[in-house]
């Protein structure tokens, strides 16, 4: 199999349902930057050690995987079988917040990313969970999005800045808060 198909040499694409789109479509946007959140959760987890976090970033990549899945297909053509989001994976999520919350510090300020390169990798991971989010909100003004999409898009954000919290802490690296110029 070629991986090249010269379909998309127009500037086009194709979802899954046969709709043909512009690359620079919001859904194809949307659905891009899930894979370069995947990306970055594969860098984020290459650079940790603690089994317990890279296999629950295994699942995240899969779920991911499941989102850009769900965004890639026209929701009115495509009858293709579509692995689906489940409440618990948001569930999951939230539950492991609360693990990391239990041994982290309060927060007193703002926290800036750095001070080992895991936490700056897991932080750029965050932002770009964030402008898929809000890509993925842009979509759903338009076109029909289940609405679990964005709510675990929401999560795995929150989720993303405490787990960068929690690789400093476990560095035994200070975090860097933000002293505002005033």
């Amino acid at each position: 199999m070629k991986i090249y198909t010269r379909k998309g040499d127009s500037g086009t694409t194709q979802l899954i349902g046969g709709t043909r789109v512009s690359k620079n479509h919001i859904r194809i946007e949307a659905y891009g930057t899930i894979d370069e959140l995947n990306s970055y959760i594969g860098l984020t987890s290459d650079s940790l050690t603690d089994n317990i976090v890279k296999d629950l970033l295994k699942e995240i990549q899969d779920r991911l995987f499941t989102i850009g899945s769900t965004l890639a297909s026209d929701p009115e053509k495509s009858r293709m079988k579509i692995p689906d989001l489940k409440e618990e994976d948001v569930e999951l999520l939230e539950q492991e917040m609360d693990k990391m919350n239990e041994r982290l510090p309060e927060m007193k300020s703002f926290i800036l990313p750095g001070g080992i390169a895991a936490n700056s990798i897991c932080h750029i991971a965050r932002c770009v969970c964030r402008r898929a989010e809000r890509l993925t909100v842009a979509l759903s003004e338009n076109e029909t999005v289940e609405p679990l999409v964005i709510k675990y898009l929401n999560r795995l954000s929150d989720y993303l800045f405490v787990l960068s919290r929690k690789i400093s802490i476990d560095a035994g690296v200070d975090e860097i808060p933000w002293k505002p110029r005033l």
